[in-house]
């Protein structure tokens, strides 16, 4: 697969960057897809056994004959983006500034699957809150990075690019970027960066809001109240019917890129299952993230041939859990309600004596920014919102 070409470096660092697919490969995807030799058909007549034959054959449908990647790229490029080396791997980003005087600079991180993208229905609200519907005192600058070996980011090509490096790798960019006082914000692999941040303290770090808490304590409840009950459920549940994909990253994330790399069929139902397994569906993922959505982030993972490089990042972390460390600066939390697994406040608590915000949302599952973009950023401002002064 060809990859965008950068522009040329700048004398700071920092080169602009544009997302220029060829046609070529659009057009090679689709010979691909046309040559789909599908597998039998599935002898349950739910999802345990995976992603079924029907719903696997409308997704791959639509992306052969009503997906449009000149679309999604066209809203890509509408934002600023750059690219520059940290501890030497090209990181991508896209950086939009508020017009407000006073915005808080907020670096958003995302997790597996995914990329900067992700958060593209975030980036208007928090920048120009006002003809969003909200108060300009909730203005943000927003720099939005991949993480290494996902979308447009560079791949490592050593080992050691663990939660703490890369956080390490942000807390330079926003050095490099002029960011004096600043927050971050994360969920999934994005909270677990967040959190090794809010470990680290970098200077000019003051505060953070995760969507995904790492706050299991040492020793587990013996006589657990309800709460406690749920969170051991689904911690069971993320770990064993819904732990596949993540304990063959997490194992042999090489073999997993030799499966998908040549299958642009076999990369979409991969990323599909996830969505289906941990969103707040009725049914199918569709229910929760809209086709076109999902296949943003199947299409970019394909011509970006990342399928290895990004499931690196489980074998990079494997000896992490949900157990994190004690944060006491200000944090705020949000929960949606099918998320998996749902740690009780109690635990929260404990684990970040420094929390500004605890939240609840009403709806939505584990990916935030594509399910429920509106309240991910009424949660974003609420929680930082005690750290702006």
């Amino acid at each position: 697969m060809t990859t965008p070409t950068p522009t040329p470096a700048a004398s700071d660092g920092i080169r602009p960057f544009t997302v220029a697919i060829p046609d070529a490969d659009l057009d090679d995807l689709r010979e691909c897809l046309a040559r789909t030799r599908w597998p039998d058909r599935e002898t349950v007549d739910d999802w345990s056994q995976g992603v079924r034959l029907d719903a696997a054959r409308a997704l791959v449908d639509h992306w052969q004959h009503g997906y449009d990647w000149r679309r999604f790229e066209r809203e890509l490029n509408g934002h600023p983006q750059f690219v520059t080396e940290i501890d030497g791997v090209d990181i991508h980003f896209i950086h939009v500034r508020s017009a407000n005087p006073g915005a808080l600079p907020l670096i958003l991180t995302h997790g597996w699957p995914g990329s900067n993208a992700d958060f593209l229905k975030l980036i208007g609200p928090l920048t120009d809150p006002v003809a969003h519907g909200g108060d300009a005192a909730d203005s943000f600058d927003v720099v939005i990075p991949s993480l290494p070996g996902f979308g447009f980011s560079g791949k490592p090509t050593a080992t050691g690019w663990t939660a703490p490096r890369i956080a390490g790798a942000w807390a330079e960019l926003m050095r490099r970027l002029g960011y004096e006082r600043w927050a971050a914000q994360g969920g999934d692999w994005g909270g677990a960066v967040t959190t090794a941040l809010g470990a680290m303290r970098p200077q000019g770090l003051a505060g953070i809001h995760l969507t995904t808490a790492f706050a299991v304590p040492a020793e587990l409840p013996t006589s657990p109240t309800p709460d406690e009950q749920r969170a051991l459920e689904t911690l069971a549940l993320y770990t064993g019917a819904l732990g596949g994909s993540n304990h063959l990253q997490g194992t042999k994330p090489g073999t997993v890129g030799f499966a998908l790399a040549d299958s642009p069929v076999g990369q979409a139902v991969w990323i599909y299952e996830k969505y289906q397994s941990k969103t707040d569906n009725t049914g199918r993922a569709e229910d929760a993230i809209d086709l076109d959505t999902m296949l943003d982030v199947i299409s970019l993972t394909w011509f970006t041939n990342s399928a290895a490089s990004s499931a690196r990042i489980y074998w990079e972390n494997r000896a992490g859990g949900f157990s994190g460390p004690t944060l006491s600066l200000p944090v705020a939390v949000t929960l949606f309600p099918r998320d998996i697994p749902l740690l009780p406040r109690t635990w929260i608590e404990a684990a970040y004596p420094g929390l500004v915000h605890f939240g609840s949302a009403p709806r939505g599952g584990h990916f935030a920014a594509l399910e429920q973009p509106d309240l991910l950023v009424d949660e974003i401002r609420a929680g930082l919102r005690s750290i702006r002064s």
